[in-house]
Order: structure tokens, then sequence, then C-alpha cells
């Protein structure tokens, strides 16, 4: 599938390039819910070096990789074993393992109190800084982003910016391995939508992201080398009254053939501090779109679906 394509870019360039931007990014979200991103302003060497060291973890023995699986975290800092997730509603977990790298508070916020430390892998001295420097760059550019959106919903331009400074981000690299026999049920990671606000995703190693279109089709989606790819998670869904929608998504098992090739897959899902309400904003509701979901904020609707994708118990 051909998902509309963006340039960031554009939002710097003049009034009627920005406008353009804005509306060709809002239309894309309530088209579609994916957009490939181009100019993104996440430096290549960046990519290369999570790439790199993200293949070098996965690759260590698994007594090593339990080392920096840590209990009580639920999953968000840190290495998650395999097996241990599964979308909401299926019992069969995905067939991935993963390590989260979170934010780093460095200007005294006293926020810094509800995160925990980032792990550090003591094998890989480039790995940790490696990952704050492409988590910093994920954030400037989704923060671009939200700025556009923004601006789409008829609110202040910096509408996010508080909310998501020093916010509770994660940047997630997955390892599917190989399929060595046969699955029970699961596919590399069943059907799901995205808990956070959006979803940056550079291209993963290998071919099986799906998403699921508006004819009740899945269709295959793939980015070009230079693009990431970014999609509406369900906080954003809420809070604009589903006039932004989360996609279904999925990433499906390879063809028999290519089951003994591994996938790696790199998305930072941009989450806003836990205080921010998702309450709908007032603007989305009308007579025709009454309000579709309870007040919470972004901590409590997080909590509720860490618990119900295994994570959390």
């Amino acid at each position: 599938m051909a998902i509309p394509v963006v340039d960031l870019a554009a939002f710097s360039g003049n009034p009627q390039q920005k406008a353009a931007f804005v509306d060709a990014l809002g239309k894309a979200y309530e088209d579609v819910g994916f957009v490939a991103v181009k100019n993104h302003g996440i430096p290549d060497s960046t990519i290369e070096g999570l790439y790199t060291n993200t293949k070098a973890f996965f690759s260590q023995p698994s007594e090593v990789k339990r080392k920096y699986e840590i209990p009580g975290l639920a999953g968000q800092r840190g290495y998650t074993s395999f097996g241990k997730e599964h979308a909401k509603g299926s019992t069969a977990p995905d067939l991935k393992e993963f390590f989260q790298f979170g934010q780093t508070v460095e200007d005294g916020d006293p926020i810094k109190a509800e995160y925990p430390d980032n792990v550090q892998v003591a094998e890989l001295p480039q790995f940790n800084p490696i990952f704050k420097s492409a988590y910093q760059s994920f954030e400037a550019s989704g923060s671009a982003l939200l700025r556009a959106i923004a601006l789409y919903l008829g609110l202040d331009e910096k509408y996010f910016d508080n909310y998501v400074h020093n916010g509770n981000s994660i940047l997630r690299a997955i390892h599917y391995p190989p399929i060595k026999e046969e699955p029970k049920s699961a596919i590399r990671a069943e059907q799901h939508e995205d808990i956070n606000l959006i979803t940056l995703l550079i291209g993963a190693s290998a071919d099986g992201l799906e998403i699921l279109s508006k004819q009740d089709e899945w269709v295959p989606v793939t980015s070009l080398p230079e693009q990431i790819v970014v999609n509406v998670g369900d906080m954003l869904q809420r809070l604009t009254n589903n006039k932004l929608r989360s996609t279904t998504h999925r990433v499906v098992n390879p063809p028999r053939e290519l089951w003994g090739s591994p996938r790696f897959s790199i998305p930072f899902f941009l989450h806003p501090k836990s205080s921010m309400s998702l309450a709908c904003l007032p603007s989305c509701i009308d007579a025709s779109h009454p309000k579709a979901y309870p007040d919470a904020t972004a901590g409590e609707y997080l909590d509720e679906r860490l618990r119900e994708i295994g994570l959390k118990k």
C-alpha cells in the first residue's frame, strides 16, 4: 500500500507550505492513520548505530540478556524476554523479545522521580549513548509532528509541547527471532493499536507490517529507506473523540522459506507526561459525534493497557 507521504521540511517553510503540510498530515490521519515522513531529522548515522547495537544486543546468550530484565518495571525499561507480551484480547504471546529505553531528565524537573533509570548494557559501550541520542532525535521529530496535528485540530500550535517535554516516551528495540517450528496460534505481532499519542518507526529489517484498511482488508506497508512511518495511537484517538483514528496493524510471519530470517524493528512510542488529560476535546464533540470515552489521564490509561497486554499484573 502506498501510504501518504509528507515532507516535514515543509512545516518549516513559508506560510503556504506550512498550511499545506498541516492539511495533508491531518487528512492522512483521518483517512488512513499512517503516513510516511521524509526529511524527518533523524540522522542516518544514528539509525545505523541503533540497528548495529540492537542486533549485537539480541545476539548475546539468553543468560546475558536476562541480566537486563528488571522485575517490577512492567517492561518499561530494559529487556523483556520472548513470549511475555500479547495483544489486547489475545492469549497467544507475540513471537518477540524487546529492550526499552526511556526518558532522561536533565533539567532538574521533579518529574524525574516518576521514571526509573535506564538500564545500562555493560557489554556494549555504545548501546546507551546511541539510544539516548536516537531518543532525543525521535522526540524532536515527534514534537514537530504534534505541533502540526495541534494546528489541524484548531488548537494552539504548542498545545502538546509541555506535555511532551520530559514525557513518558519509549524507544523500543524489537527482535523477532527465526521461526523454528509451526507457531501454535501467534504471528510475530498480533493485530493491535498502539497505546500512545503517535508512533515513529524507522524502516524494519524485513517486511511484515500490515495495516487494516477501512475496507477491512490487510494491506502490507513499506516505506523508502529515507522515510519513517508515523501512525496515530489510542491516546490521540481518545483525545480527538475518534476524529484521528488509531489504525489497527500487525506483523505477520514471513513465507515459510524465510522462517530462518530474524526481523528487527525500532519504534518510538511518543507518550505525554502521565498527568496529561485525555478527556475528549470539546471541539471534537457535537451532535453527530457524541463523547465516546470517559475522562482519564495518560498515566491511568497507560496503566490499564499495560495490564491488558500482560506486562503488568
